[in-house]
């Protein structure tokens, strides 16, 4: 599944802020939705952190970042302090955003097919556009700065 140029599917889910956010919340913003397999593990951690670390960055140039997997409230909490990641989590617990937006499916992994989260990426435009797609996320600990590059990119061009 690719989505670039497609309208962003829509959403509803609880965050960890406590409150439930859905795509028209974030309506006029750039956003930033990356889907991670399950928090505390090492590559997910990695990525969290990197993008963490990028954070200021992402803001000064007007992105708002959230992550999405599926994951309880109470574990994206421990990740979120544990971490001290400076953005919202979101529960997908029956993964049904995460198929809607191609993150979740038949994966290989170590050698096995099996069915669960892949690590992808979509930049959702103010009105709702997806602009950029990342479907399938190779190295964990490098994506946050391939997205940073995405959005300096789309910063010279304005």
């Amino acid at each position: 599944m690719f989505l670039e140029g497609q309208n962003a599917p829509d959403f509803r889910l609880q965050g960890s802020d406590g409150k439930a956010h859905t795509l028209g919340d974030y309506r006029g913003k750039l956003l930033v939705l990356f889907f991670y397999p399950r928090d505390n593990t090492p590559g997910c951690t990695a990525e969290a952190v990197g993008f963490a670390k990028l954070h200021p960055l992402f803001e000064q140039l007007g992105a708002v970042l959230v992550g999405v997997s599926k994951d309880s409230m109470k574990s994206h909490d421990k990740f979120i302090a544990d971490f001290k990641l400076p953005f919202t989590l979101l529960s997908d617990p029956d993964a049904s955003v995460m198929r809607s937006y191609g993150a979740f499916g038949e994966k290989v992994q170590y050698g096995k097919t099996t069915m669960g989260t892949i690590r992808s990426t979509v930049v959702i435009s103010p009105d709702g556009i997806v602009i950029k797609h990342w479907p399938k996320v190779p190295k964990a600990s490098e994506h946050p700065d391939k997205v940073l590059d995405f959005f300096k990119m789309l910063a010279k061009g304005r």
